[in-house]
């Protein structure tokens, strides 16, 4: 198959690292893919097996969905958005995939909806359409009003072939967090949790007994890591290391004054890698960061993001907190010594089992796409 997956990250990164992972699943099965971003790039994900057609990128504006900036910072113009949507059209229209995947749209992305509906109707046009689908995490952004619920219903209706839900149904179903109707069902198909492979341990042992801090690949937590230092400051038994996303981490890691006991640099590829090692996490808990504490059994204090009335970390926060090694810490209530308090709970017991079950959704992702291909008239 040629698998086309679109995808634009516009505050984290979580939706394009999963959009990697699944098209790693794809190469990894012999299909040709190529991933097309409109985000910001990002240096710590670069994969030069993957091919990637970056668009012209764009950012919210905070937790203000409904701005999108450029990478200086400047709102995007209309002349700027027709480029993208060119641009787009154009990669379609030289891979002429068999299958596209839209990630997170139309569920979420609203703002980008122009753009996707261009593509969509483009995608049906063609003489042989592809295999449509939509790709979704475990838990959405409730919508906020029905008419948010109805488009992405109409809109599913009217173009996509499937949802795939990438989620065990026992664990996090869609209707925990969004209006399930009987004609969207029929739609979905549950793949699993997509989490890429296991990462083996660090083979420097980086990261070994320290408090590993981390907040996405985001320009993001910037509470979170001055409260880090504060705890850091009174906790001189342990070595603390701060891990910062975002375009400029580099210059901001060198503008910080950490204790002697902490070290500050950007994120890094081998995070997943060191958690194996680390004596906890102090992180948020969005998809990616929540496998990756599950599959290498690192006790953490999660501090899920909760700005613009987000709710849907508090969600997958109070769920893992069910197991043992987890606690949570409201936003609210992030003081250095509540921080410490969480990290004493859940370094206190043993350490928690790595998770393996349940975790090959990007590989059952593709035998479920391959699947409805072959099964289509």
């Amino acid at each position: 198959m040629k698998v086309m997956i679109v995808v634009t990250h516009l505050l984290g990164t979580g939706h394009l690292s999963r959009a990697l992972t699944l098209a790693r699943a794809f190469r990894e099965g012999g299909h040709a893919v190529r991933v097309v971003s409109g985000g910001m790039p990002v240096a710590h994900l670069d994969d030069p097996d993957l091919p990637l057609t970056q668009l012209p990128p764009v950012r919210s504006d905070g937790v203000d969905f409904a701005r999108l900036l450029d990478e200086t910072g400047t709102a995007v113009s209309d002349t700027f958005l027709s480029a993208r949507q060119d641009a787009l059209l154009s990669a379609f229209r030289d891979m002429q995939p068999d299958v596209l995947i839209t990630e997170l749209f139309p569920f979420g992305r609203r703002i980008l909806r122009q753009e996707f509906r261009a593509l969509l109707e483009t995608a049906r046009a063609v003489p042989h359409p592809p295999l449509v689908c939509a790709s979704i995490r475990d838990i959405l952004a409730p919508p906020s009003k029905p008419k948010k619920a109805e488009f992405a219903e109409e809109t599913i209706e009217a173009f996509y072939d499937a949802v795939l839900v990438h989620a065990d149904p026992g664990i996090t179903p869609l209707d925990l967090s969004w209006p399930v109707s009987d004609a969207l069902k029929a739609r979905l198909r549950y793949t699993g949790f997509v989490a890429p492979a296991p990462a083996d341990a660090h083979p420097r042992r980086d990261g070994l007994r320290e408090v590993i801090v981390s907040a996405g690949g985001g320009d993001v937590g910037a509470e979170i890591f001055a409260t880090a230092l504060a705890s850091a400051a009174r906790d001189k038994g342990r070595k603390w290391r701060l891990l910062l996303g975002g375009a400029d981490a580099a210059s901001r890691a060198a503008a910080m004054s950490p204790p002697a006991n902490a070290t500050v640099e950007p994120a890094r590829p081998d995070f997943r890698q060191m958690l194996h090692h680390a004596a906890a996490s102090i992180s948020m808990c969005g998809y990616n960061t929540a496998l990756d504490l599950l599959q290498t059994g690192c006790p953490a204090v999660l501090i899920p993001f909760d700005a613009g009335s987000e709710v849907e970390q508090g969600l997958r926060a109070n769920a893992l907190a069910e197991r043992p090694g987890f606690a949570v810490l409201r936003s609210a209530d992030l003081t250095a010594a509540a921080m410490l308090q969480a990290l004493d709970e859940v370094t206190r017991g043993p350490r928690p089992a790595p998770l393996r079950d349940g975790l090959d959704g990007a590989t059952r992702t593709v035998e479920i796409v391959t699947s409805m291909l072959e099964d289509r008239p």
